[in-house]
C-alpha cells in the first residue's frame, strides 16, 4: 500500500516525465521510422519538438513541401508513441498545478490584476499602444525572474529576444538598484540577441548557457 508520502513522489515525477516529454527533440522521431529528410523538412518551418507535432494539425503539415498525407499520418503516429496523452484526474492536475508559481512585474496593483504576478509554466503576452510601458515591463522582468520567491523558486536565467531594438542593459542596471541586486549578476544572468525576422528566432547555441 503507498503511503502519502509515496504519492507525493509519484506526482513530482509524472510532473518531471510531462515536462520532458514537452521539450523532446524530433530528431528522436529517428527511432520510430522518421526518415532525417522529412524531419528537417518540418525543422524549416519551426516544428522542432514532438510536442510541436502534435499541435500541428494535419493539414498544415501536409502543406510542408514534400509531406505527403501518408508521411504525415506516420509522422503523428509516431509523435503519439512519444507522448503521454489521456485523461487525468482533476486532483492529478491540482497537484501539477502546485508547482506553479509568480513572478512579480514590479508594481503591486499590477500583480494584484495578474493574480500574484506573471505566471509560470504558460506563455503571457503584453500588447498594447505605443509607450504604454511594455518594453518597461519586460526590462523589468528581466530582473525580477532572477529574484527568489514563493514554493522554493531560486531565481533563473533570461532570454531576451528583441525584435525592435529597445533593449538596453543600463535601463537594468537601474532596475538591479531598486531590488538591491548587483549589476553584474543581472547582466550574466540575461542573454539578449537581436531578431531581425522571424527565422531569427530559432537560437539553439543559446540553450549551451542555460
Amino acid at each position: 500500500m503507498k503511503t502519502a508520502e509515496d504519492q507525493v513522489v509519484d506526482d513530482d515525477t509524472g510532473f518531471q516525465d510531462e515536462e520532458e516529454s514537452f521539450f523532446q527533440d524530433i530528431d528522436l522521431l529517428q527511432k520510430h521510422g522518421i526518415n532525417m529528410a522529412d524531419i528537417k523538412k518540418m525543422k524549416s518551418v519551426g516544428i522542432c519538438t514532438v510536442k510541436g507535432i502534435q499541435m500541428t494539425t494535419r493539414k498544415a503539415l501536409c502543406n510542408i513541401k514534400g509531406l505527403s498525407e501518408a508521411k504525415v499520418e506516420k509522422i503523428k503516429e509516431a509523435a503519439g508513441k512519444m507522448l503521454h496523452v489521456g485523461f487525468q484526474t482533476a486532483f492529478e492536475y491540482s497537484t501539477k498545478r502546485k508547482q506553479v508559481f509568480h513572478i512579480t512585474t514590479g508594481s503591486q496593483e499590477f500583480d494584484k490584476l495578474l493574480g500574484g504576478g506573471v505566471e509560470s509554466m504558460a506563455i503571457t503576452e503584453a500588447f498594447g499602444e505605443f509607450r504604454t510601458g511594455k518594453t518597461q515591463l519586460s526590462h523589468t522582468l528581466c530582473v525580477t525572474a532572477q529574484l527568489p520567491g514563493e514554493e522554493a523558486y531560486s531565481g533563473g536565467k533570461v532570454i531576451f529576444i528583441d525584435t525592435e531594438h529597445t533593449f538596453r542593459p543600463d535601463r537594468l542596471r537601474d532596475i538591479a538598484d531598486r531590488f538591491n541586486v548587483d549589476h553584474g549578476a543581472v547582466l550574466d544572468n540575461v542573454l539578449y540577441a537581436r531578431a531581425y525576422t522571424s527565422a531569427n528566432t530559432q537560437f539553439t547555441p543559446f540553450t549551451q548557457h542555460l
